[in-house]
């Protein structure tokens, strides 16, 4: 997993604040994964970032990937 955060997060406090909130939200959710994959984050700019959001943001990621492999 890659995590790539631009400057127009915020300064590095932010930047760092969401990576943290991402890795956390990717370990909760790898376990969806049916295979092994390369996974490149990369959030959008938005005013509040939450573990929630990014959790179920790949939680819906994951099952769609894992419904592709599958057809």
């Amino acid at each position: 997993m890659g995590i790539a955060v631009s400057k127009k997060h915020g300064k590095a406090v932010q930047r760092n604040r969401i990576k943290r909130l991402l890795r956390a939200a990717f370990t909760e959710n790898c376990s969806i994964l049916s295979k092994p994959y390369d996974i490149i984050l990369i959030p959008k700019v938005m005013d509040d970032y939450s573990f929630h959001s990014f959790k179920d943001s790949l939680s819906i990621c994951f099952k769609k990937v894992n419904q592709w492999q599958k057809d």
